[in-house]
Parts: structure tokens; sequence; C-alpha cells
């Protein structure tokens, strides 16, 4: 369940911030973000990150369900399981989802936010499918220790117990 309630919330909260932009913003517009260094700027990017292969926003769309239907079938196999795992693989499907629906109704991706560190511009989306790959990273680590430590357990034990 909350990997979907992840996933819905990050879509809806992803669409809700790029219609305001639309509606508020006129394309190039900027906006500083009080004293943070942050600011919103309104850009329209029809290709990838960092604005690559622009024109093709519909092919990666589809790269974008691609990347869905890998994720639901990992799921349904078990691979995704535990709140980390869950949760991150929510944000990344969300953010996936969010992405997607501006490629097909816009063909181009609504961005508008602009970090300090102007390494480029993102939406919400490209942010949750950053949370949810690191998310996704602790849950691996987890499971891999805990595998490790079980595996440690089962070794030290005498093998009378066995």
């Amino acid at each position: 369940m909350l990997f979907y309630f992840v996933a819905l919330l990050v879509t809806l909260v992803d669409q809700g911030t790029k219609m305001a932009v639309r509606m508020y913003m006129e394309v190039g517009d900027t906006m500083r973000l009080g004293d943070s260094g942050m600011q919103l700027q309104h850009y329209e990017n029809s290709g990838m990150a960092g604005s690559l292969f622009q024109g093709n926003a519909r092919l990666f769309g589809v790269v974008a369900i691609l990347f869905v239907a890998g994720i639901m079938y990992y799921r349904r196999k078990g691979e995704i399981r535990g709140f980390w795992m869950q949760a991150g693989a929510g944000f990344m499907v969300g953010g996936a989802l969010g992405n997607a629906i501006d490629r097909f109704i816009y063909a181009r991706v609504t961005d508008f936010l602009v970090f300090p560190s102007g390494r480029g511009i993102l939406n919400l989306a490209d942010v949750a499918i950053n949370v949810g790959v690191v998310m996704l990273v602790i849950g691996m680590l987890i499971r891999a220790f805990q595998s490790y430590r079980a595996k440690r357990l089962r070794n030290a034990l005498p093998k009378i117990e066995r």
C-alpha cells in the first residue's frame, strides 16, 4: 500500500506544481525564493535531462512507461520489499509518471526548480526520482547487512544445533 500511496502522491503534487507554474509564469520568467539562493524559472524541455535530445519527449515518455512496468514486475516478483525499497520505488514511479504525463500531453516537460548549485533546472518529479534512488539504495544496504548478519549467525552456531 505504501508504494501506491507514495507513487500517487508524488504524481499529484508534481502535476499540481507544474500546472501552477504553467498558469502563473510565462516561459523564461524567473522568481527568487527568499534569501536561499533558490529560484523558480519556467522552462519547457522537449528532450531529456540536461536538455539533451530535444524534440523526443514522447519517445522518453515511452521509456518512462517501460521503466514503470519494470518496477511493477520486480515488485510482483517480490524483489522490492520493506519500507525503504517500497517507498523508494513509489517515489521513482511517481516521478516517472509525472514526467510521462507531461511528455504525452504537452510533448515537453515543465521544469522550474533552480538550486543555488546551478546544476540545471528540475521539477518535483526529477527530485522524487533522485529521492527514490537514495531510498532504494538504503533499502538494498539494509537487506545486504541483514543477510550478512544472518549468515554470520548461522555459521557461528555449533554443528550439533544445526
